[in-house]
């Protein structure tokens, strides 16, 4: 059975994920783990008097997060009478990075899936940047973003982008190929550069991704860069009406220039379907 994380803090985006989640594994086995994190360190703004209080103010977001989590199981329950999902509510008290990590490493966690609010008006602002923290911070382990306004209904077409410069060990590209088999969508091998010059690495890297594909309905596409990586993916996804875009987290290679550009955060503004990204070796 997968155990799949759903970090809620009961916004409509957080329910958007965790319904894109059921119908991504609609016909798979799993058990969902909700969590709720709460910390709001009072302690660093509140006087003394103020912090005598902070058992009681705890005490109430304790049963304000359980209370939450109950009305979720029990919308479940009514609504979504599918035999092969189980859920389970975890609360806690503390960062929310500190208790993804916990309950990653308690619960063998295989999948992160959260929603994402994007950018508001005119300010580059990834609201609700809690997504984009655990991507930089959790690297271990796969994590889907969902645009806000995402309507999930179909997985048909996977972009994913690389310059071919890493290693793909199967256990990376593992949520990725689960993800295409189970819904038999195609996957479209981004090669995004200034120039298409590839060394004898990246010649040898492509031939085992396309191995490590096999099975999967795959194809191999070179766009150059006009402006921007974000831009050039984004721009991808969308011509070729994809469902998905994954990227791979690799520490000082490509996944690391794009973080450098900001590119996980301008795909998680901009892109409108969901944003996987893969976990890189540790």
């Amino acid at each position: 059975m997968k155990n799949i994380l759903l970090p809620t803090d009961f916004s409509d985006n957080a329910w958007n994920a965790m319904f894109t989640a059921l119908k991504l594994f609609a016909n798979e086995p799993c058990c969902f783990m909700l969590l709720n994190a709460y910390d709001p360190e009072l302690s660093k703004v509140l006087g003394e008097k103020g912090k005598q209080r902070l058992g009681v103010i705890f005490d109430s977001l304790a049963e304000q997060s359980d209370r939450g989590l109950d009305k979720v199981l029990t919308y479940l329950g009514e609504h979504h009478r599918n035999p092969t999902h189980t859920f389970e509510k975890i609360s806690k008290s503390d960062h929310l990075i500190n208790a993804i990590s916990e309950t990653v490493r308690q619960k063998e966690i295989e999948l992160i899936v959260m929603g994402t609010t994007g950018a508001t008006g005119a300010k580059e602002i990834f609201i609700g940047s809690n997504t984009v923290k655990v991507l930089h911070k959790i690297r271990n382990r796969a994590i889907l973003a969902v645009p806000e306004a995402h309507n999930f209904q179909q997985l048909k077409r996977i972009v994913f982008p690389t310059d071919f410069s890493n290693y793909f060990e199967a256990h990376e590209l593992e949520p990725l190929i689960r993800l295409a088999s189970l819904w038999k969508a195609e996957v479209y091998v981004f090669q995004v550069a200034l120039e298409f010059v590839m060394s004898d690495t990246q010649k040898s890297n492509k031939e085992l991704l396309s191995k490590r594909l096999k099975g999967i309905e795959h194809s191999f596409h070179k766009v150059e860069i006009e402006v921007n990586v974000a831009k050039a993916i984004t721009e991808f996804a969308r011509e070729t009406e994809a469902d998905m875009i994954a990227l791979m987290h690799y520490h000082h290679s490509f996944m690391e220039k794009l973080t450098r550009e900001a590119v996980v955060k301008k795909i998680g503004f901009h892109t409108e379907v969901p944003l996987l990204v893969l976990p890189s070796a540790m």
